[in-house]
């Protein structure tokens, strides 16, 4: 059956695609909206971090600059709403924030992803400025103890992470109640399972054991959302179908359709899934919908 589609998380001109071909795709696959999403990074750290970046983003920037979000969404208004995090340690990064939404009418600070706890107090002011806007955080969580432990090794050694763990995820959402947050990345998606330290890799295998600390942290913590997007995602949830159509189906307002690509494998594990036309309906649109609705 046709329904509407929201994809919470993409991002202009990359992997080949700028606005253009992103909106044919999404035509292709019946997506209505997209959350076209900036990522904003130092140099120093997106090259560091991973080289490859600058084979696959808009080669006139670092990452995915703001203005490549805003012309996406001039020329398509009806099918983007804009996204951009500016780095929390900016001195001027909340005014700049807040101006972005009354001049440009950004709906979302996503996508948070730099070398940074996201606890920091910064980062906590500003959590607290998007509660006062009404703009969900959409952050990419990624530093499992492996990492911690590789960074450790060398006085030289420089592993790519993002955020911390989500200690760090539980304190940020009782510290701003009032801000929604969605959660993304292989360090979200990993603690799936209670038995995720087992496996150094950041996208485990096989059954969920026991429910994991995303689970409970997501009992807790109730201004707490799953962005199902990436690679991470889709393993999160399809890994275990049963445990991921139990978990979609107790989380089912929580729990956000995302590609972060430009195919359909979420689509394919939701099918999979056989949740029910209720709860799709919130994952594929209403849950997006509700959280950039002022």
């Amino acid at each position: 059956m046709a329904r509407t589609i929201i994809d919470c998380h993409n991002h202009p001109n990359w992997h080949g695609h700028d606005v253009d071909a992103l909106v044919r795709n999404m035509d292709e696959h019946g997506i209505a909206t997209t959350w076209l999403l900036a990522w904003d990074i130092s140099q120093k750290e997106y090259e560091q971090a991973c080289p490859d970046y600058y084979r696959f983003m808009d080669p006139r920037g670092v990452a995915a600059p703001l203005d490549l979000v805003l012309d996406g969404v001039r020329r398509y208004p009806d099918r983007f709403i804009g996204g951009w995090a500016p780095d929390p340690r900016d001195r001027w990064a909340r005014a700049r924030f807040q101006a972005a939404v009354e001049i440009h009418r950004i709906r979302v600070y996503g996508e948070l992803k730099c070398r940074l706890r996201f606890d920091d107090p910064d980062a906590i002011a500003m959590y607290r400025l998007c509660g006062k806007l009404g703009t969900p955080v959409l952050f990419h969580l990624q530093c499992a103890p492996s990492a911690v432990e590789e960074q450790a090794k060398s006085v030289t050694s420089w592993v790519e992470w993002y955020g911390g763990d989500l200690r760090v995820i539980e304190t940020i959402c009782r510290l701003c109640p009032d801000t929604a947050f969605i959660g993304h990345g292989p360090g979200f998606w990993r603690e799936m399972s209670a038995d995720c330290d087992l496996d150094p890799s950041a996208y485990p295998t096989g059954p969920v054991t026991a429910a994991g600390q995303l689970v409970e942290v997501l009992r807790r913590c109730p201004n707490l959302h799953c962005d199902i997007s990436a690679g991470s995602g889709a393993n999160g949830i399809g890994r275990d179908l049963d445990h991921g159509r139990r978990f979609c189906e107790e989380f089912q307002d929580r729990v956000l359709f995302g590609r972060d690509f430009f195919d359909r494998q979420q689509m394919d594990v939701l099918d999979k899934l056989q949740l029910g036309e209720t709860v799709l309906e919130k994952i594929y649109h209403l849950n997006a919908a509700r959280l950039v609705t002022k």
